[in-house]
């Protein structure tokens, strides 16, 4: 498989974790995990950051392992929405804040060709999302909102 963006090819996709059960030294319940991972939702992390919060804090290795469930499997049934989707907001924060770049810097062409490309995928990402029903219909992407939504 080769990149969206590149003509080099890299690893088309993720490995398996070696482990495949839940470790017994996990000190939280399949209940608590859930309870936290809501309640992080809740304060408005996004679902990496609630990983690593599990994972540094409360010594949770991994959450699917624990509850049989990921972390958007867990908020959609504790009734936590995101707004947008993770993918796309992180990929609109850095058109964000590359576009303050490029106007700080206007003739920085590799990085203006870096911000088309990354509002090629924003686009390609929106039309997917829209095709699935995760974002409505009438949603369009536009730099000047995405700074308003993103921060």
């Amino acid at each position: 498989m080769a990149r969206i963006h590149a003509r080099r090819r890299g690893s088309s996709g993720s490995k398996k974790p070696m482990v495949t059960e839940n470790p017994k030294w996990v000190p939280l319940t399949t209940e608590e995990i859930s309870d936290l991972v809501a309640k992080m939702a809740g304060e408005g992390m996004t679902t990496a950051r609630i990983g690593l919060v599990l994972r540094d804090q409360h010594a949770v290795p991994n959450v699917k392992l624990a509850t049989g469930k990921t972390i958007t499997e867990i908020c959609l049934e504790k009734g936590v929405k995101f707004e947008l989707p993770e993918d796309l907001s992180s990929l609109m924060k850095r058109a964000v804040s590359l576009s303050g770049h490029v106007k700080i810097n206007p003739k920085d062409l590799h990085n203006l060709r870096g911000l088309q490309l990354i509002e090629s995928r924003i686009r390609r990402l929106v039309k997917y999302y829209k095709r699935e029903g995760v974002l409505p219909e009438s949603w369009t992407y536009a730099l000047e909102t995405a700074a308003l939504q993103v921060e």
